[in-house]
């Protein structure tokens, strides 16, 4: 019983008992996080949808991403990245990409909106991930306070804190939100496209999501009231501009002058 004792007692079952709890937990963790995903990705889809979504597929994104999207070294996997990476890449015309470069493009779509559900039933049949949005997330009508606070945490450093885009390293950039639809603001921030992290519901709940759409759309409605926005990059940089071009009239100003006198 002593040695028992002794055993139970001894240093490191402490760190074994905490590593155990930590592998339980984080077990736990992704399962719930697992089924969430499952349950996000329960949009219907018809066998004819999925059907034609692969020849789709196979005609136009295998090339890189390759037979059954299973990635090549010119395309990445895309078993279980879900319907809405595939609405929201292809819905913008990201994909198929132009060009290869950092980052792809927004451009016309090369799809309609029929192929593109098509597409996104297969993907979608490949493994569960997220799911296109339901409407009612879509409405603009959460709490545009609400939305703003969680768009200056979470968005502001990289999109601007007036949405207006900025530049990022290597070439890239977080694009500006003007003119996004709603579904596509939602679809991005569930599957975290480019250099842009994912959100899930446990970073930001759909409501919460739902509010930072309410609030991109009010500063969208909004415009400039207060004339000229400059770019909307920010009162620091708006005012060296201000300073900049009213010492330039100062000195245009006093130039003329004394070219009179003279």
């Amino acid at each position: 019983m002593k040695a028992l004792s002794q055993k139970r007692r001894h240093p490191l079952a402490a760190i074994a008992l905490l590593l155990m709890g930590l592998l339980v937990t984080g077990g736990l963790y992704a399962v719930a996080t697992t089924v969430n995903e499952a349950k996000a990705s329960t949009t219907s889809y018809s066998a004819n949808d999925t059907a034609e979504g692969e020849k789709l597929f196979a005609a136009n994104c295998a090339t890189c991403h390759g037979m059954g999207a299973s990635g090549t070294q010119d395309g990445p996997s895309l078993v279980g990245v879900g319907a809405a990476a595939v609405d929201f890449q292809v819905g913008t015309g990201r994909m198929p990409m132009q060009m290869n470069g950092p980052q792809a493009y927004k451009k016309p779509a090369q799809f309609n909106d029929e192929q593109t559900h098509q597409l996104s039933a297969y993907v979608a049949s490949l493994g569960a991930g997220p799911a296109i949005p339901e409407e009612h997330l879509l409405d603009g009508q959460g709490n545009a306070a609400e939305g703003g606070e969680l768009f200056r945490v979470n968005c502001a450093m990289c999109h601007n804190a007036a949405a207006a885009g900025g530049a990022l390293t290597r070439g890239k950039f977080a694009p500006a939100l003007a003119d996004v639809s709603a579904k596509h603001i939602y679809e991005a921030m569930v599957t975290g496209p480019q250099n842009m992290p994912v959100f899930s519901d446990a970073n930001v709940s759909p409501e919460g999501k739902r509010d930072i759409i309410t609030f991109l759309k009010q500063i969208e409605a909004n415009g400039s009231p207060g004339g000229a926005d400059l770019g909307a990059l920010g009162p620091v940089s708006e005012g060296l501009f201000v300073w900049v071009a009213g010492l330039g009239v100062i000195i245009a100003f006093t130039i003329w002058l004394t070219s009179r006198t003279s």
